[in-house]
């Protein structure tokens, strides 16, 4: 949104679309908790989440689920404009529905597709301000696509063992983890000219340029050193967070500050 405006957006509108957004968002991972609970129950790290879908139910959750996402949709159609109710209905379905229960479960590639409904929320608010979406925001929607395969990978990577058991098709279940690493770091190191693409066409500043380039130098040493020279998987995929959130806030600063 501040991208879109090139400033603080209104008020109003920035408190409807982010209610919107984290609707849709909750209702579509509700979705997910519904229909991945017999995978679910597999996998230790989840037990939480398993215990709280039974002791809600799960027709109680699907419909709670389904009244978020349809209130997020109504709300956006009437408050916001057309094309961020489209937005987000794709995101909704691309995530509950294809995600979920086709790319996940069928291709050990799934996490690629995967990555635009996880994407889409970065175009919903940019058209929120702006319907046209300019290619500045085409730019950091790429971003986000390429930065969520090496987030999630980083995961897999972690507990391998639970995809493994409860048959999930996982990069490294399906190839191993030498092949797991080698698209990790091609995603990672696409990130960085991608970042600072959005300088170098003239969107933002110099400033967030040397930002974008040490970030994504710093995140490309921290993955190798957590993902090669040691298994520390875990920190490779918080890295991953912590990389995203500051250059975030390295474009708002950009913009912001003057």
């Amino acid at each position: 949104m501040v991208l879109a405006g090139r400033g603080v957006p209104d008020s109003g509108k920035a408190l409807v679309t982010l209610t919107c957004i984290l609707a849709a968002a909750g209702g579509s991972a509700a979705l997910n908790t519904v229909l991945d609970a017999g995978i679910d129950e597999k996998m230790p790290r989840l037990t939480r989440r398993i215990a709280a879908l039974r002791a809600l139910g799960r027709g109680n959750v699907a419909a709670a689920a389904v009244a978020a996402i349809a209130a997020s949709l109504l709300i956006s159609a009437l408050y916001i404009n057309a094309t961020t109710c489209l937005l987000l209905a794709a995101a909704a379905a691309g995530y509950a529905v294809l995600y979920t229960l086709v790319w996940k479960r069928h291709s050990p590639y799934g996490t690629i597709p995967g990555a635009v409904p996880g994407a889409l929320p970065v175009l919903i608010g940019y058209a929120a301000v702006n319907p046209g979406l300019g290619m500045d925001g085409v730019l950091l929607f790429l971003i986000l696509v390429l930065w969520q395969p090496p987030h999630f990978w980083a995961l897999a990577l972690h507990h391998q063992a639970e995809y493994h058991a409860a048959g999930v098709p996982v990069l490294p279940v399906a190839f191993g983890e030498s092949y797991t690493k080698v698209l990790i770091f091609l995603y990672a190191g696409a990130l960085l000219p991608l970042s600072m693409s959005l300088w170098a066409l003239g969107y933002l500043s110099w400033r967030f340029g040397w930002a974008a380039f040490l970030l994504g130098a710093g995140f490309l040493a921290v993955f190798y050193r957590n993902t090669v020279a040691t298994r520390r998987f875990g920190r490779a995929f918080a890295a991953s967070i912590v990389y995203l959130t500051l250059l975030l806030l390295a474009l708002l600063a950009d913009i912001l500050v003057r």
